[in-house]
């Protein structure tokens, strides 16, 4: 695509620093926020930048997939893993739901249960469980992190430990061979953990394509869930350094 000279120069900023604010962006080149901001808006558009609350990032080719060609891959397998995790959670449970393709499948396959009081900020979750009227179902504030249907932030990881959930859903961007959980950034690390600590019961949904993925955000071990629903079996080196304590593992 064609840039103007100031979006070029925006785009050499983030080779530099990774990520910026819009407010850093606008004293620098000495414009409005708003001009700012349709610069940025435009590189979003045109998978340059990602957009996130008050500012963006730089695309780098460990960025994760968009959420809808996630959401086919493998989805004979996610639909699996939903349902099987969806059976561990039973009518009138308080359920925290985090972000992914994953977790909705695990939402959609929850819509016909009866009472159930669902937190998430993944929007799609939120919509196919607002179907069921037997259902609450609690979203936080906060920008939405377009192109992908969940909100990210400081209010989101906040909403999540306002509660004490029955049951915590979540996935991961990847799962490395000692078994740290990955993400693509900070921002979805920090509510996975949000989310887990405020769970009695952790719930780690993952294909095995997760097992492939090395994204560069640390968020945790995959020893620290309770229950790990994925649809291929472990790789060995993985295998080897789960501990006495090992989260259940169940494979569909």
């Amino acid at each position: 695509m064609d840039l103007s000279e100031r979006q070029t120069r925006i785009v050499a900023l983030f080779r530099q620093h990774g990520e910026m604010s819009v407010d850093a962006l606008a004293e620098h080149f000495g414009v409005a926020t708003q001009t700012i901001r349709r610069d940025v808006n435009t590189l979003c558009d045109a998978n340059v930048l990602r957009r996130y609350h008050g500012g963006a990032r730089l695309l780098t080719p460990g960025t994760n997939q968009p959420y809808e060609v996630r959401r086919v891959r493998n989805l004979e397998g996610k639909l699996r893993i939903g349902h099987a995790a969806a059976e561990r959670i039973p009518d009138g449970a308080t359920v925290l739901i985090g972000i992914g393709t994953t977790p909705e499948q695990v939402a959609l396959a929850l819509v016909p249960r009866k009472r159930l009081c669902i937190i998430t900020n993944n929007l799609r979750a939120a919509l196919a469980l607002a179907s069921n009227p037997e259902h609450r179902v609690i979203v936080p504030g906060g920008e939405l992190r377009s192109p992908n249907p969940e909100i990210l932030g400081d209010e989101a990881d906040r909403l999540f430990r306002a509660y004490r959930a029955d049951v915590g859903v979540y996935s991961v961007g990847g799962i490395d061979d000692d078994g740290t959980l990955l993400d693509y950034d900070r921002h979805e690390a920090a509510s996975r953990e949000a989310l887990r600590d405020a769970s009695r019961y952790r719930i780690l949904v993952a294909d095995a394509y997760k097992f492939t993925r090395k994204p560069s955000v640390r968020g945790g071990q995959l020893d620290e869930q309770d229950l790990v629903v994925t649809d291929g079996p472990l790789p060995d080196p993985l295998s080897r350094h789960l501990s006495a304590t090992a989260p259940e593992i169940l494979v569909v």
